[in-house]
């Protein structure tokens, strides 16, 4: 074994400067190459020979003492029947993990509820077709979720708070606290994507809450019959005396109005519809997936009155939209449809069988129960007519050819109806 060397020694050891690995005792060694003076320590085990190094002299900050105690340390792992290299490499190891370990809940305590519900909101936004959605999520998650989950890390969150939010209106305000949860659950998952969360969602209805709360659906049904549930519509024996009134109304919001009528429509198809979905040629409008609920293309045959609609506001197009905002050449508002029904409603009061006032959307109920009652249109026709989703399997085979001489006969039976009380100067 090497003499252990004094600190005078290896102050004539550097003063030398002689350029090879020197043996200062207890396994250290330093290897003095030019101005590089480095301390390592050396050590065989299991008949290998190894070296690890204990960085390079310093008078202040690394001296012969300072070596010496690691090297000691060393020795005692040695002594243990342990490999020093091998120890030094899980400590590395484990320091290194804990650094991720703080990195991920550094990132976690960033990642809160609030700003993974905004980041969700903002990569969906592009594949709704209704404008609002947006502004109605995070209406409903600012209101009700974030006071008592908002600075909440995501993966934090506790089917205890879910039920702190939920709880408070399950009862009063069904529709929008299942909305709420609903949400709440998306914005979750999505977070999910990011493997932010390893455990259940605790926002789920079957894997969390079943059972903690009452069925949303039971509770509708019990509060509401189901017809009744429905949007208000106009009976259709009174669609031809609406729509006399409706004509004489001025503006793009009756024309909008007139041509989701006739067409059996939902608001948001109408009002994101732009002249090149048009052929007139053909008497077509083909409104493309991302703007229908079923996120299938949806291709309509007009009607001879629809086709007269349409041409005329396109001589006084001011846009690329047909049912513009005048003043900004954007799509007309939602509320500039109700707004006429509204103003209809200052001749008479117009009501469903149930005394509701009438909706836009209600139009569509109109349409569907005069063709079943008035027509000979099949169910299929009816359901197509209105981009229902077809889940008949027996009914697939007839999907590919979208049945449009039928519903061209069906539209334009309906727009003939509808336009009964008033004269045209529409030709067969």
């Amino acid at each position: 074994m090497a003499t252990k060397i004094t600190q005078k020694a290896f102050e004539k050891i550097l003063k030398e400067g002689q350029e090879k690995r020197h043996n200062l005792g207890d396994k250290l060694h330093i290897d003095i190459n030019g101005n590089s003076k480095s301390f390592f320590f050396r050590y065989t085990r299991n008949k290998r020979t190894r070296k690890i190094s204990l960085k390079p002299y310093h008078p202040k900050t690394n001296t012969l003492g300072d070596a010496r105690k690691n090297a000691i340390k060393l020795l005692a792992i040695l002594a243990e029947g342990l490999d020093p290299h091998e120890e030094k490499q899980k400590i590395i190891d484990q320091e290194k993990e804990i650094k991720i370990q703080k990195e991920i809940a550094d990132i976690s305590k960033e990642n809160t509820f609030s700003k993974c519900a905004y980041d969700c909101i903002s990569s969906n936004e592009s594949t709704w077709t209704n404008i609002k959605t947006a502004a109605q999520w995070k209406s409903s998650l600012e209101q009700y979720a974030f006071p008592i989950i908002g600075n909440t890390p995501i993966t934090e969150i506790t089917r205890s708070q879910i039920l702190e939010i939920l709880k408070p209106i399950w009862l009063s305000k069904t529709e929008t606290a299942d909305r709420v949860r609903r949400r709440i659950e998306t914005v979750i998952n999505f977070a999910d994507t990011d493997e932010s969360r390893s455990v259940k969602n605790p926002a789920s209805w079957k894997d969390s809450l079943k059972g903690k709360l009452a069925n949303p659906e039971k509770i509708k049904n019990a509060k509401k019959p189901n017809e009744e549930r429905s949007h208000s519509s106009l009976h259709y024996s009174q669609l031809p005396e609406f729509m006399n009134l409706l004509c004489a109304q001025d503006g793009i919001g009756a024309r909008a109005l007139e041509f989701c009528v006739l067409n059996a429509n939902r608001t948001s198809e109408v009002l994101g519809a732009t002249w090149d979905e048009f052929d007139l040629e053909e008497g077509i409008w083909s409104i493309p997936a991302r703007r229908m609920k079923g996120r299938e293309r949806h291709t309509i045959p007009l009607s001879k009155q629809s086709q007269e609609l349409i041409k005329s506001l396109y001589q006084i197009r001011v846009s690329t939209v047909v049912f513009p905002n005048i003043s900004n050449g954007k799509s007309l508002s939602q509320a500039g449809m109700s707004s006429v029904i509204k103003r209809i409603f200052s001749k008479k009061e117009w009501c469903d069988i149930y005394g509701r006032p009438i909706t836009v959307h209600g139009f569509r109920g109109t349409f569907r129960t005069w063709t079943a009652e008035e027509t000979d249109a099949d169910w299929l026709t009816g359901e197509m007519a209105l981009a229902h989703k077809i889940k008949d399997k027996a009914a697939s085979p007839y999907l590919k050819g979208e049945l449009m001489e039928k519903r061209r006969r069906l539209n334009q039976s309906y727009s003939d109806f509808a336009y009964s009380l008033i004269k045209t100067n529409i030709t067969s």
